[in-house]
């Protein structure tokens, strides 16, 4: 089966948040988002600027976000908990689901007590719900090697517009 991930989204707000997510799990390989809520939903005609990405990602509203989980799925809260494991102390297990909280709000506790892990990115404050989802799915790849670095996958990955080299 290999590595992959799963993200599950509490009630978001903003179709610029959604898109930005959508953008990130293009770039770090992630097939399917789920969703709760009707916001996002009555916001998605705005068209958030996601590389296209909205028609090759799965992305589903669900009614209950656990129900949603792959199977065999590890279901991961992210969000400031209470005895959570900071996400740098984290080890990513093979098949991931990480369910975040809304923009405007966090886990209820009845999602947070059906969840195998609790991690939480170490900040002063709060990020917004497209960082932290960005900043996982990267700590992700680099823990996992999901990548390897070379210039090959710069010229694969940068926009079409951006042809430049750094010599030393």
């Amino acid at each position: 089966m290999g590595k992959q991930a799963t993200l599950g989204l509490i009630n978001p707000k903003t179709p610029t948040n959604v898109g930005t997510i959508l953008r990130a799990c293009g770039c770090f390989n992630v097939d399917n988002v789920y969703y709760t809520g009707e916001r996002y939903h009555r916001a998605a005609q705005y068209q958030p600027d996601t590389k296209g990405m909205e028609n090759k990602i799965n992305i589903e509203q669900v009614t209950d976000i656990i129900a949603a989980a792959p199977q065999g799925a590890t279901i991961i809260c992210v969000d400031l908990i209470e005895g959570a494991i900071p996400l740098h102390m984290f080890e990513h297990p093979e098949n991931a689901y990480y369910i975040f909280g809304p923009e405007d709000g966090t886990i209820g506790q009845d999602v947070i007590d059906q969840c195998h892990q609790a991690i939480y990115i170490a900040t002063e404050g709060c990020l917004n719900l497209a960082a932290s989802a960005n900043v996982v799915l990267y700590d992700r790849s680099v823990k996992t090697h999901q990548f390897s670095a070379s210039d090959e996958l710069i010229k694969s990955s940068r926009d079409t517009n951006n042809r430049v080299k750094f010599k030393i």
